[in-house]
């Protein structure tokens, strides 16, 4: 099913389809979730970064439809399909969103994503003719911490493709160095322990500093 209530589709129906891969860690890719028109406009309406580093979207200005394609995104019936798909209760888990739209020479060094946060989910919105598999920047999902060529699958930043994994001891990925514009909408499922909660706490705390025209 593909959602037609706001100006911007979102392909739920593709979510649904996706494989799970096990190897190295449980996750899925949907190349598909924003197609044809609807990802023409996100992208005409995509906000510039002047600076790299992850934003909240209060700290953004966005278009009204971007806006509410975000709120979409984030509410409860994309939480369902991948409670079910990945068969992980989090249904009442918080979320957390940001925004990148500047990747920097340190970004993308080989990480797990924080305890605190339960299921990471990564859209890209990028020129799908973009030869990004020279200029760096592909997500890789790793067979460990120590070599981002020791991999198992790589996935092209380009337009509309969703990335979904629950986070867990192999869930480690990176890319390869690259400088330049790379949006990416990251969406995180929180924990309700106390680090979960103060990483909420920051991440209000970060929208607001960086509305501050001195700071932001």
């Amino acid at each position: 099913m593909v959602n037609t209530m706001s100006a911007i589709s979102l392909n739920y129906e593709a979510v649904r389809q996706a494989p799970v891969k096990q190897d190295p860690c449980p996750y899925c890719v949907v190349p598909n979730f924003i197609e044809g028109s609807s990802l023409a406009r996100v992208v005409s309406l995509l906000p510039e970064f002047s600076a790299g580093g992850s934003f909240p979207l209060e700290a953004l200005s966005l278009h009204p439809d971007l806006a509410e394609m975000m709120k979409e995104f984030s509410g409860p019936e994309l939480k369902a399909i991948i409670s079910e798909k990945f068969a992980i209760d989090v249904q009442n888990a918080p979320s957390m969103v940001t925004m990148r739209g500047q990747t920097r020479a340190k970004d993308g060094r080989i990480h797990r994503d924080s305890v605190s946060k339960r299921v990471t989910i990564l859209l890209y919105l990028n020129d799908p003719t973009k030869d990004w598999a020279h200029h760096g920047g592909c997500l890789r999902f790793l067979r460990g911490p120590d070599d981002v060529d020791d991999y198992v699958c790589e996935i092209p930043p380009v337009g509309g493709t969703l990335v979904i994994f629950p986070n867990g001891p192999t869930t480690w990925h990176g890319h390869h160095r690259y400088v330049g514009p790379r949006y990416t909408v990251q969406l995180n499922y929180m924990a309700k322990d106390a680090k979960a909660r103060y990483e909420l706490m920051r991440h209000r705390l970060s929208a607001m500093c960086k509305r501050l025209p001195f700071l932001g």
